[in-house]
């Protein structure tokens, strides 16, 4: 009657014989808090995702889920149209900026050494292939004449006066 008696355990249990109770009810106690732990964070990634998913759906349910897409749909289809149009609009603008004046030069000078001051001018306007006009005007006390000259690649033929040529050299210098 001396001896003590080990708890009784299935077969192939031996760890547990050997381990004192008390160490297998922290054991489970332990085991039991880890479980606790990872359901409540399941819980809170759970709430974290449908607050997530209420926010996309912008208050509705998920079954307008396939409207939602219907609509964006719509608007991505109605901006890739609108974005067609701008495309043929800024060709279109495109190739009359290029025919515009995109470099003007302008001389004053004076012809008649009896004329005050420097009344008289070459201007030069030329578009982005350098093709333009040269206008000349020439002031004097009875009368003023204007001359045009076609510009062709920065050149004309027609002669230039010095003065058309510097107007040139200065639209030039601009751009």
């Amino acid at each position: 009657m001396g001896r003590s008696r080990k708890p009784v355990c299935p077969k192939g249990h031996r760890e547990f014989e050997s381990r004192p109770l008390r160490q297998n009810i922290m054991t489970q106690e332990i085991l039991i808090y880890i479980i606790g732990a990872l359901a409540l964070a399941a819980i809170v990634w759970i709430i974290l995702l449908e607050m997530r998913l209420k926010k996309f759906f912008g208050g509705k349910k998920a079954g307008d889920l396939e409207d939602v897409m219907k609509g964006i749909i719509k608007e991505l289809e109605a901006v890739d149209g609108f974005r067609g149009e701008m495309e043929k609009y800024l060709e279109g603008v495109e190739k009359r900026l290029r025919r515009s004046a995109q470099h003007v030069g302008v001389v004053r000078f004076n012809p008649f050494h009896d004329a005050g001051g420097d009344q008289s001018f070459s201007m030069a306007i030329m578009d982005e292939k350098k093709n333009g006009v040269i206008l000349s005007s020439l002031y004097g006390r009875e009368t003023s004449r204007i001359y045009a000259k076609p510009i062709e690649n920065a050149s004309s033929k027609y002669q230039l006066s010095k003065e058309e040529v510097e107007a040139i050299e200065e639209a030039l210098k601009k751009n």
